[in-house]
Order: C-alpha cells, then sequence, then structure tokens
C-alpha cells in the first residue's frame, strides 16, 4: 500500500508587507509569532464522524507567518465512496484504492501535528472525525488547542463584508492565492490564508498572544478580557487569593497552588460559569495569601469564607448552620435535631449540611426501628393519649401498648448504637428493606430509603473521624513535597494550628522543632467535637489519610472502631 506523503517546503509563505500582526507582541502569554499552527482539513464519506470515513487528510504547518511544511494523504475508507460525494470531491473508489487505510494514515498525521495547535474550518467537524478514528484505531487521542477559524470569522467579519462565513467567501475576501475546491491540502492551504487575515484583523485589536486569541475565539466578554492586569504582580506559589470590589468587600475567596496562573483563567475562556463572569465584572482588586502548603490554602479559604461569607461563594459560607442528630434524655428517647454537642460525641450523628438531611438519617432508623416520634413528655406513669402516628402503626412508643419499659429501652439503645455507627445490624436490615422494595418493583421507594440510608451513613461515620481527631491534643505530621523537601503539619485538637516546609536535601527535624514552637495554642473543643470548623477537620482527615503520611510526633489517641459506618457510607457512595 502507498506510504502517506509528508512535503516539506523549502520556500515561505509569507504574509503581506505592513500586516499588523508582523508588529510587537506584549509579554502576555504564547507571542503568535512563535506559535506553530497546523490547518488541517479531511475529506469524508459522509456527515457522521461515526457512520462514515475520512478519506483524504491535508495539512500544512505554519510559524509565524512561514509555511513549514505540509501532509497530504488519500485513505482507503472500506466502503463505497457516495456518489454524491465523489462529484463534490472528485475522488474516486480507484484513487483510493491503494491509498492506506486509516489506521496507517492517522499516525503519521498525529506525528506531523505534534505540539501544535490544530486549526480547522468547523473544527467540530474535523476534530470530531479525527478523535472517532483514534478511537477506532486504538490509539489515544492528544488532546491538542483548537482554533476554529469559523467562530472567530464570525466576530470579525461583517455580512457586509462577506453573505457568509464558508470557507469560499472568506477566501475571496482575503485574497487567497489557493481556491478551495473540497480537496483536503488545497482547502487546508485557504485556510492558512484565512487564518492570517483573522489574525491581522485581532492584532489591530490588542491581542498578540496565543491565550488571547483561544479566549477572543471563545467569545470571552470585552469586560472580562479588560480585568486581566488584575492577575498582574501576583506570586506564583500555593496560596488564597481574594476578589474585592471597590469598597474592598471580599466577593470571592479560591484557593490554587499557583495564584497568579489560576488568577489569569479567570479572564480567559476557560472560565465558563456565568456567575465568575459577573463576579470578574465587579472585581477591582485581587488580594494574595500566599501559604507554606497547599493544605494551609485549603484551610486558609474555608476560614476566609466562614468569616467574610462572600456572595460568589456557594459552598462552605455558613458552616454555623450545620446540624447534629441525638436522642434526648428522656425515660422514652426520640430523636432530636440539635446546633451543637454538649457531652459524649457518641451520642450523636453529624455534622449535617441540613435540617432536611438529619432528618432524612432520622427517618433511616424510623424504617426499621419503633423509635417514638412525637414530641410529647411521656413518663412512665403518665403515659400520652394515644395519637395520630400510632392509630397508623408507624410508633412503636410505649404510650401506645406496643412496648414495654424495659422493649423500648433496648429500641432506644439499638437506636444510640446505629446513631454513633457502632453498630451495623441496623443496615443490614435496611438493606432487606431494600431488597424487599425492588423485589415488589417499588423503585421510587427504594430510593428513597437509600438516600436516607447513605444520609444516616454519612453522618455517622463523620462524627466517628472528627471525634477522633478532635480529641488529640497535639499531632505533626509530614509528607513529601513534589517539588522536593517535606510539607509539615500541626494539628490540635482538629484544628491546623501551623503549617511549614522544610527545603530539599535539608533535615527537616528543626524545621519541625520551629513548627511546634509557633503553631496556634489550641483550646479543647466546646460545642462540638473539634476545635475547627468541621469542613477544616475533614480537609485535615483527608491529607492525613492520604498516601504517604508520615506521623512524627502526638500526644493522644487516634483511632476508629472496628464496626464503623465508614464501609457503609463508602458502600453507598
Amino acid at each position: 500500500m502507498a506510504r502517506p506523503s509528508v512535503l516539506i517546503m523549502t520556500t515561505t509563505a509569507r504574509l503581506a508587507q505592513g500586516s499588523p500582526w508582523q508588529g510587537s507582541f506584549e509579554d502576555l502569554g504564547t507571542p503568535l509569532r512563535e506559535v506553530t499552527f497546523v490547518v488541517v482539513d479531511l475529506e469524508t464519506t459522509g456527515g457522521s464522524a461515526h457512520e462514515h470515513q475520512i478519506t483524504e487528510i491535508g495539512a500544512v504547518k505554519v510559524r509565524g507567518g512561514e509555511v513549514l511544511g505540509e501532509f497530504q494523504s488519500l485513505v482507503n475508507p472500506g466502503e463505497p465512496i457516495p456518489a454524491l460525494i465523489c462529484v463534490l470531491t472528485g475522488i474516486t473508489d480507484a484513487m483510493v484504492a491503494s491509498a492506506p487505510r486509516i489506521g496507517r494514515a492517522l499516525p503519521a498525521f498525529l506525528e506531523f501535528a505534534a505540539g501544535a495547535v490544530l486549526v480547522a474550518h468547523n473544527a467540530r467537524f474535523d476534530m470530531g472525525f479525527l478523535q472517532a478514528a483514534c478511537a477506532a484505531t486504538g490509539q489515544d487521542w492528544p488532546s491538542p488547542q483548537v482554533l476554529d477559524t469559523v467562530h472567530l470569522a464570525r466576530q470579525l467579519v461583517s455580512r457586509d463584508e462577506a453573505p457568509n462565513h464558508r470557507l469560499s467567501s472568506l477566501a475571496t475576501l482575503f485574497r487567497s492565492r489557493t481556491i478551495p475546491n473540497h480537496r483536503a491540502l488545497e482547502d487546508a492551504r485557504a485556510t492558512v490564508d484565512v487564518l492570517h487575515g483573522l489574525i491581522g484583523r485581532v492584532g489591530a485589536l490588542g491581542v498578540h498572544s496565543l491565550e488571547e486569541l483561544l479566549d477572543y475565539s471563545r467569545r470571552v466578554p470585552e469586560a472580562q478580557r479588560r480585568k486581566r492586569h488584575l492577575a498582574d504582580g501576583l506570586p506564583d506559589a500555593p496560596g488564597v487569593y481574594l476578589f474585592k470590589d471597590d469598597h474592598q468587600r471580599v466577593l470571592y475567596v479560591g484557593t490554587s497552588v499557583s495564584i497568579r496562573t489560576r488568577v489569569r483563567s479567570y479572564f480567559t475562556a476557560s472560565e465558563q460559569r456565568r456567575r465568575m463572569g459577573e463576579m470578574v465584572r465587579l472585581a477591582a482588586s485581587v488580594t494574595p495569601v500566599v501559604c507554606a502548603t497547599p493544605l494551609e490554602a485549603q484551610v486558609r479559604e474555608l476560614r476566609l469564607i466562614a468569616e467574610h461569607k462572600p456572595r460568589y461563594n456557594r459552598r462552605s459560607r455558613h458552616p454555623e448552620k450545620a446540624v447534629w442528630v441525638r436522642l434526648t434524655d428522656e425515660t422514652f428517647p426520640r430523636f432530636s435535631v440539635v446546633r451543637s454537642v454538649n457531652g459524649d460525641p457518641q451520642r450523636y450523628a453529624g455534622p449535617f449540611p441540613s435540617r432536611s438531611s438529619a432528618e432524612a438519617a432520622i427517618a433511616a432508623v424510623h424504617e426499621v426501628l419503633p423509635v417514638r416520634q412525637c414530641t410529647a413528655r411521656l413518663s412512665v406513669t403518665t403515659p400520652s393519649p394515644a395519637c395520630a402516628l400510632a392509630e397508623l402503626g408507624r410508633c412503636g412508643a410505649p404510650c401506645t401498648g406496643a412496648q414495654s419499659l424495659d422493649a423500648y429501652t433496648a429500641i432506644a439503645a439499638s437506636a444510640q448504637d446505629a446513631l454513633a455507627g457502632r453498630s451495623l445490624h441496623l443496615y443490614d436490615r435496611l438493606r432487606d428493606r431494600l431488597q424487599a422494595l425492588s423485589a415488589a418493583e417499588r423503585f421510587e421507594d427504594a430510593a428513597l430509603v437509600r438516600d436516607r440510608m447513605r444520609a444516616l451513613a454519612r453522618g455517622s461515620s463523620r462524627v466517628q473521624r472528627l471525634a477522633s481527631l478532635g480529641g488529640i491534643e497535639h499531632l505533626v505530621a509530614a509528607r513529601r513535597s513534589p517539588t522536593g523537601g517535606w510539607e509539615l503539619i500541626c494539628v490540635r485538637y482538629g484544628r491546623l494550628a501551623g503549617a511549614s516546609a522544610s527545603p530539599r536535601g535539608v533535615d527537616p527535624m528543626p524545621h519541625v522543632a520551629a513548627l511546634v514552637v509557633s503553631a496556634e495554642v489550641v483550646a479543647p473543643p466546646q460545642g462540638s467535637v473539634t476545635a475547627a470548623l468541621h469542613e477544616e477537620s475533614e480537609v485535615v482527615l483527608q491529607w492525613l489519610e492520604s498516601p504517604g503520611v508520615r506521623l512524627v510526633e502526638m500526644e493522644g489517641q487516634w483511632s476508629l472502631p472496628i464496626a464503623s459506618a465508614l464501609p457503609v457510607h463508602a458502600e453507598l457512595d
């Protein structure tokens, strides 16, 4: 079979003299003169990437206005070419009979285009066929940056200049030296001239880098692009950034391993969230807070969000709204939703993010245990009159005559064990309930029980993990840094009391000693299971449980019971 042909041109194709694109460039990214573009065009047997095949690949590699090389190969589609396609492209079955199949032609093209920005006219069509071909031949799609000249032309070429944005119309407007004729290489050459004409236009508008060009082609609002100067001078280091308005009110708090890189992304097309676009338009400044480690940045982000409650942060704004579930201290206990923890944390489940999730966990226990649901004050001598729940058979409290005091005490003890995650028997009964509902094809009811079961398992597992960490008076841990050295943290009663990093090749123990001395003094928790926001303690736990973490020193005991709700929570998630 014939091999794909690759032509390396010795002559150059330059832009017309005086083109704005040939001026000087600002240092705002990768200058366009240094970017290698591979302009590609495909001919196919039809319009569906999943039903039709490629018949020809044509591409031109350009950089700085110069043609570096060309690629052209017919492709045997393995099926007859429709007559209409033959008329349109001039490619016949006889022409592709000896051509390579896509399994050979595609690797040659990908090698030709490696490391370049792909450009196509209606890129969705061409990229769709190339990705489908990679999938069909078992090759990895390299996921290059892609520029679509159709999208760019729609923003730069008015209907007064061209009747439409087809390649033939734009080639005429920009006086292309090649007339498009539905052959891949000729159409790619015409697209090169269109690309250069469009780049000349955006250059006059101040677009001089690849990042700016991609942003412009993706319709980034001008108001959003104008704010990119807010990222100037920000540190390239891990930490927290705070967007503020004209009155220094915090609009948004975020975190990143590189503050400067992350903040710059808010002014590009990579930011697709509508709320963030609105936030950027209101922003007047960005305040960086450099942190020693990414974990410290995560924790500071949570604390700053809780402190300032920025209007554009959706999560973690109201940690004080978290609730807990416990059994009341009555002769005949019932479940109660409370705002704080008083006494033994093992008598609670939570924290839950909302009252509805707490009530879902309570409902899970009610599915299989007859814990009373009324709010009346009961005693052995003054039972409550029968209520509607009892009449419906949904309450097993002693006042209904369904249980004795001793029997109800045993039920309450089982409910307490389930609440604190010390017993898994209740989850077995809930699984049986799920199977029965599924067997009866009551799938909506089964989904409701499953969600209630997940809420209970989540609340029980959280209190177990948090209470274990919150009981540790002092803990120092270390983890290898990706850049060398060690990330060091000091945790006291579940709160991050300090963080630092030791450089590569240096004994970390002096840094550990300095961290312990300088770490925050933390008082034991009051009204909660840890001395920190529960989200902060969970972030610290995730870090401590990550691979490669080493405990340096600890005062206290860190353990979890064997009978834990953690496996159930993981199973349901």
